[in-house]
């Protein structure tokens, strides 16, 4: 979006966009944009909360009394909670998995085809309940997508699976099917935990997360520049509380 707003900007007409990844803006250098550091997906903060939302939007539309840019402004506020309350122990997701650790691809491969198997009763089960999902993107199945992303973490010159589709974007779309479809059926039950709490279960209790980071330090090594900006900023969430499963103690999360 902010290299399209150059564009239309070129051609006469006032622009302005919510970020939701600051180093991006900051690169392409958009007309305008207010950064919110909200999680990926949610650029107006927590559904349901017309109030914050609305606050939000003025605040990107304030931008456009900005006669020269770019402008970059950061939202001043985190988005509020869910509003879900925790009953004292937290959010469980309705399946266990064991602990993250850190394996070869071939092992990490065969425990993420493990956890779609063990999660895809509660996927179909939300499908039931929503009528909708946001898994299919990539136009693989998840467990193909799995295996895209493990063979490209092993061998970098691992093709593209999608017909006409460049090997960065197919990495994202796929990454983003197999969050997708890990989200929607730890949320099946009604009343789940918060998104920061599903969130974190997703990032630190399994596998699927450590293929995803391994997948992203792998990118940031490649001379292309499409498969690097993937890697950089548009695979891992930005949580900084508490180790990575498998990492070291004293180990930041990213």
């Amino acid at each position: 979006m902010s290299g399209l707003a150059k564009f239309l900007e070129d051609e006469g007409l006032a622009t302005t966009l919510i970020a939701l990844v600051r180093k991006q803006a900051q690169d392409v250098g958009p007309p305008r944009a207010l950064w919110v550091p909200f999680p990926l997906g949610r650029p107006f903060g927590v559904p349901g909360d017309a109030a914050f939302q609305t606050r939000v939007l003025k605040a990107a539309l304030d931008l456009l009394e900005r006669d020269s840019g770019p402008v970059l402004e950061d939202f001043p506020d985190d988005a509020p909670e869910d509003g879900i309350e925790d009953d004292g122990d937290g959010w469980v997701c309705p399946v266990s998995f064991p602990k993250p650790e850190a394996a070869s691809e071939g092992e990490r491969l065969d425990a993420v085809l493990a956890e779609i198997q063990e999660l895809a009763p509660w996927y179909e089960l939300s499908l039931g309940r929503r009528g909708r999902t946001t898994v299919g993107t990539s136009g693989l199945k998840p467990e193909a997508a799995a295996r895209f992303i493990a063979h490209f973490t092993e061998d970098m010159a691992t093709p593209s699976p999608l017909e006409g589709v460049a090997v960065a974007d197919a990495l994202r779309l796929a990454s983003e099917d197999i969050k997708a479809y890990y989200f929607e059926a730890a949320t099946a039950q009604p009343g789940a935990g918060s998104s920061k709490a599903v969130l974190l279960w997703f990032w630190f209790e399994t596998q699927a997360a450590l293929l995803i980071r391994a997948l992203r330090d792998v990118c940031v090594t490649s001379e292309d520049p499409a498969v690097f900006d993937v890697g950089d900023f548009m695979l891992v969430d930005n949580l900084s509380d508490g180790p990575a499963p498998g990492a070291a103690p004293d180990q930041e999360r990213t």
